[in-house]
């Protein structure tokens, strides 16, 4: 082997232009095997190693634009390079970038070809730099469009109105000069007492896989090469990292291989078929040994058995985290190499690779599989014929309106005995209460940039505005988020008392504050005052704060009208909504313009859309609640029921809707749905299946199938969906996917708890 001097000792003359790399029209491949060719065991470790803070690469001059820091000039100097750099224009409280330091939507292109000449002149083979981005519900940047976040996504089962979302977030991020999004979407949502429930699609694998899919063809499109408004996705986080003990951030997991596949896996595996570039290695361990160390599941599983190409990232500061185990560093490195890491975040053990090589821990063909796969996404995004941005221009108003469609089509209507909603003309007295009611910073969720002074649409100002004229909206607090403040009871009470009805805004928040302090990788290490939900706010109860329990009682007292709106992250376990208001629905984290839809909904305006995508819990206590439990006794407890308050698909229309009896012609289900009511409404057919004969012992149902369908007062439609391979197989004794023949029941409902009585139709699965 030959030693570092002689390995890093570049060319005599340095490569011409028409080296075979530079030239577009010769295949890809062969472009990344000549430039891989030519580099330097240093060059190719600095094209793995993402090590910088963006926001430290940069700062502001007198006279507005933007100079390089030594910070930046070092690390170049380092490996001759940059192989890639996070959150170049990434802005919340840990980076310390609000408006006035950090890039906004008019200069963050300048800044980042800025950033791209002064890293392409100090290659020697001139190659660029990755600029990754957190997209989680839009760009987090300055001036980026906010987005529902996923859960409310979920919420919306309608993933074709999401693939739109996404593939604006996407033009939104290109047209700034980034390249790479980091996405939340592999996480399923088992505990809610865990803080980043927010970043779940829900507690399903198949709704959540659909979702992955729409989010991966959005963003990304179609072919092997990226548009200029497309961006390769990293699906985060590979695998289980939903399955923590207890629900507390980047705890153990007691996950067992089986549950790993049937329920953590099928998303990933659907965004893998979709076409995901990459997808990030999760923090937490598989049975003992940390997915970023992970061979069997990062090279076996992924790359073997998946045939999965594209890149692995690892999570913030992971690698070095394995030093716990191989002893050093340098190991650390070496062992996530060898396991099937491509690019580390912020570690030091990826910088050690050159000696690891050297010292024998990791064979230098290894190194050269990740740089290629490094190298190739560069190529693919066109980086090394037109390195510089080219904007592809985004109408602003494109994105405010997808961000509202989504807030519309994620409030879920979930108690409306009496009818109380929607507000009739009758009701010429609205109070507004409560600590969500008069703000948008609580509607936004975590990983989200400062918002610009009139950003978005608070419930209290959207109820004035689109109120029929006349209406009198007064408002009062209450009481702050958290803590057991009560000084404004009183008030609240006396304006709940004067009103024909009361409109109860509670719930929980993910805003951070520049007083929280955090983590290296960003999760919070002390919680801001109002900040209950999010990356490191994890709960051991479910409850919302006492003074929004206690205002919720003393309202409700006044006799008068009251429904309850939760925005939130999670879902709190809220019982005495249902016991004491007379009408409950849940807007989730809405993005900035929730508030005008949650008051279009409770209007009348819009129909409520929305179905449940996890099931609600009465308390903490019963933990956990998921609908696809394993169909065993289910007994309950001698202190309690053992039923979530609101299961799985629930969500309440303006109107009613009957389903016929579920009919099979072949492996095609069709039912009959009906608007039986006065209003026009959309209802969301749930295929469940319940297996009746498997090698392994079964789940009490599985989604495998649904489809919205809008339909007006009266109207009937035949509504078709087909079982295919896909959707009746499931993992084998082997842990392999199969299709096993047998009778297999098929339920077909508005929600997981009305399967269970539903009349089934039995298919006769032939492989």
């Amino acid at each position: 082997m030959p030693s570092q001097d002689q390995t890093d000792a570049p060319p005599a003359v340095p490569p011409a232009a028409s080296a075979p790399y530079r030239d577009p029209a010769v295949p890809l491949a062969s472009r990344v095997g000549d430039l891989l060719a030519r580099m330097t065991l240093r060059e190719k470790v600095g094209q793995l190693n993402q090590r910088m803070y963006g926001w430290d690469a940069y700062r502001r001059t007198r006279d507005g634009g933007f100079e390089l820091t030594e910070a930046l000039y070092a690390e170049t100097e380092r490996f001759e390079g940059l192989g890639a750099l996070y959150g170049l224009m990434r802005a919340d409280a840990w980076s310390g970038v609000d408006h006035g330091e950090g890039p906004g939507a008019e200069d963050s292109a300048a800044l980042a070809d800025l950033v791209q000449r002064h890293v392409v002149g100090r290659s020697r083979l001139g190659i660029p730099a990755l600029f990754v981005e957190e997209v989680p519900h839009g760009h987090m940047a300055l001036d980026g469009t906010v987005l529902p976040v996923n859960l409310a996504v979920g919420a919306t089962w309608d993933p074709a109105l999401y693939e739109r979302a996404a593939a604006h977030a996407a033009a939104e991020l290109r047209a700034r000069g980034g390249h790479v999004a980091l996405v939340s979407a592999l996480d399923i949502a088992r505990d809610p007492r865990w803080g980043r429930t927010e970043e779940c699609f829900g507690e399903d694998p198949h709704l959540a896989a659909r979702l992955t899919e729409a989010l991966v063809r959005g963003m990304q499109g179609e072919g092997d090469l990226f548009a200029a408004d497309k961006a390769p996705v990293v699906l985060k986080h590979f695998a289980g990292q939903g399955a923590t003990v207890g629900g507390r951030n980047s705890a153990e997991s007691e996950l067992g291989p089986r549950e790993l596949h049937e329920i953590h896996l099928p998303a990933a595996r659907a965004g893998i078929r979709a076409g995901a570039a990459a997808v990030m290695a999760a923090y937490n361990e598989v049975d003992g040994l940390p997915c970023s160390g992970n061979r069997a599941l990062l090279t076996g599983l992924l790359r073997d058995r998946w045939g999965f190409d594209g890149l692995v990232m690892a999570d913030g500061l992971a690698v070095d985290r394995l030093a716990r185990i191989t002893g050093d560093k340098v190991c650390a490195g070496a062992l996530a190499l060898h396991a099937g890491i491509d690019l580390s975040l912020w570690d030091e053990g990826f910088t050690h690779l050159a000696e690891a090589v050297e010292r024998g821990l990791v064979s230098e063909a290894t190194l050269d599989a990740a740089v290629a796969r490094v190298l190739r996404l560069k190529f693919r995004l066109g980086l090394f014929d037109q390195p510089s941005t080219r904007p592809v221009p985004v109408p602003e108003h494109t994105g405010r309106a997808l961000s509202t469609a989504l807030a519309r089509a994620c409030v879920t209507l979930l108690h409306n005995p009496a009818g109380v909603l929607p507000i009739g003309p009758s009701v010429r007295r609205v109070a507004v209460l409560g600590p969500h009611a008069a703000t948008t910073a609580h509607l936004l969720g975590d990983y989200t940039a400062p918002q610009r002074p009139g950003t978005g649409t608070t419930v209290l100002d959207a109820l004035r505005h689109l109120a029929p004229p006349g209406t009198d909206v007064r408002h009062a607090r209450g009481c702050a988020l958290t803590g057991d403040d009560r000084t404004g009871l009183p008030e609240a009470v006396a304006t709940a008392a004067a009103c024909d009805l009361a409109v109860l805004v509670l719930g929980g928040s993910s805003a951070r504050t520049p007083d929280t302090e955090f983590d290296a990788n960003g999760a919070a290490r002390t919680v801001a005052p109002e900040m209950t939900c999010g990356e490191g706010v994890d709960l051991a109860g479910l409850r919302l704060g006492e003074a929004q329990h206690a205002l919720l009682d003393a309202v409700t007292a006044t006799k008068t009208p009251t429904v309850v709106v939760l925005v939130q992250g999670r879902p709190h376990a809220v019982p005495e909504a249902v016991d004491r208001a007379d009408a409950l629905l849940t807007a989730w984290y809405p993005g900035p313009w929730g508030g005008e839809a949650v008051a279009e909904v409770l209007l009348g305006l819009t129909e409520p859309a929305g179905r449940l995508p996890l099931s609600v819990p009465r308390s903490a206590a019963q933990l956990p609640v998921h609908y696809n439990h394993k169909d065993t006794e289910y007994g309950s407890y001698a202190d309690g029921d053992a039923g979530p308050l609101f299961s799985f698909g629930h969500g309440l229309s303006y109107t009613t809707f009957a389903y016929g009896p579920t009919r099979l012609t072949g492996h095609t289900v069709e039912v009959d749905v009906t608007n039986t009511g006065t209003r026009p409404g959309r209802t969301v057919v749930q295929v469940y299946v319940r297996r009746l004969r498997t090698p392994v012992w079964p789940r009490t149902l599985e989604l495998r199938a649904f489809q919205g369908v809008e339909l007006a007062p009266g109207e009937c439609r035949t509504v078709a969906l087909r079982l295919g391979a896909d959707q009746l197989s499931l993992v084998g004794a082997d842990l392999e996917t199969t299709v096993v023949p047998g009778p297999v029941e098929i339920r077909v409902a508005g929600s997981a708890r009305e399967a269970l009585d539903a009349v089934p139709a039995v298919l006769d699965v032939r492989v």
